[in-house]
């Protein structure tokens, strides 16, 4: 892809998240339910990635372009379904309650912006999937691997949810701290997970000889790994927790790995 191609494609991305975002922001204030935020995210995301994938930026195998669609697609399914399900059993998230309350009067002002942040947040990982999906030349080992950085992600992250749902479902568990499974080496697996599936992107579009605008993708998963252990993720999440368990998640965090899935600290 040339670079006018990719400037074009940039674009695409960021126009098309700012009306999904914007799709977004009538949702959050009609429903009143700030969980749907992220589930029209992940579903535009996945769409507008779909379909630059699909798109004539630049000449590239069809192979490629539909593998790396599908690949948006199957991401989208499985973490938007995940969300919706979480969302349907919540009146709100608490990490966007949070927000609207520093917001004040100005509420609508205010999430309309931060929704608008989000959607210039996913053009860098919008943007790796088309220049993925046009790497020039026949498939290969590069396509393999990614491929297989993607089901490694998905799977992990898939199985991280999975435990974490069944572990509240048990009556038994009432008022703890999930730290079974993938949660007894990281305190967010899924997030951990999610941020190597983006790396898969960056797999499929390394060339750098032959096709050096598909380095701009490894800004997916540096975006991502930014967003969820700096800003929109791990730091108000831990936050909550705290408040809702107090010492006892002030253990779990002494004895427990952030993010990388590491053995527990040993004597903590």
């Amino acid at each position: 892809m040339t670079a006018s191609g990719t400037a074009l494609a940039a674009v695409y991305v960021l126009l098309a998240m700012s009306v999904v975002m914007t799709g977004a922001f009538f949702v959050e204030r009609r429903t009143g339910n700030s969980g749907w935020i992220d589930v029209t995210w992940t579903f535009g995301l996945g769409a507008v990635g779909a379909i630059g994938a699909l798109l004539p930026f630049a000449e590239a195998p069809m192979a490629r372009r539909l593998l790396v669609a599908a690949l948006a697609a199957a991401w989208a399914m499985r973490l938007g379904l995940h969300i919706a399900s979480r969302t349907r059993g919540i009146t709100d998230d608490p990490r966007y309650a949070a927000m609207r309350t520093s917001y004040g009067d100005k509420v609508a002002a205010g999430m309309f912006r931060l929704l608008q942040i989000q959607a210039v947040a996913a053009m860098p990982l919008g943007l790796a999937i088309v220049l993925a999906a046009h790497r020039p030349g026949p498939l290969g080992f590069m396509d393999i691997a990614g491929v297989a950085v993607f089901v490694a992600g998905i799977v992990g992250g898939g199985l991280a949810d999975r435990q974490l749902r069944d572990f509240a479902a048990d009556p038994a568990n009432r008022g703890r701290i999930c730290d079974v499974g993938l949660w007894r080496y990281s305190r967010h697996p899924n997030y951990f997970f999610e941020c190597v599936l983006w790396a898969s992107f960056a797999v499929i579009a390394f060339s750098p000889a032959a096709y050096p605008t598909g380095l701009l993708a490894l800004l997916a998963p540096l975006t991502m790994t930014v967003l969820l252990t700096k800003i929109s993720g791990v730091p108000p999440l831990e936050e909550h927790m705290v408040r809702k368990y107090g010492d006892a998640y002030r253990a779990y965090q002494t004895r427990t790995s952030a993010f990388l899935p590491l053995p527990p600290r040993a004597g903590a």
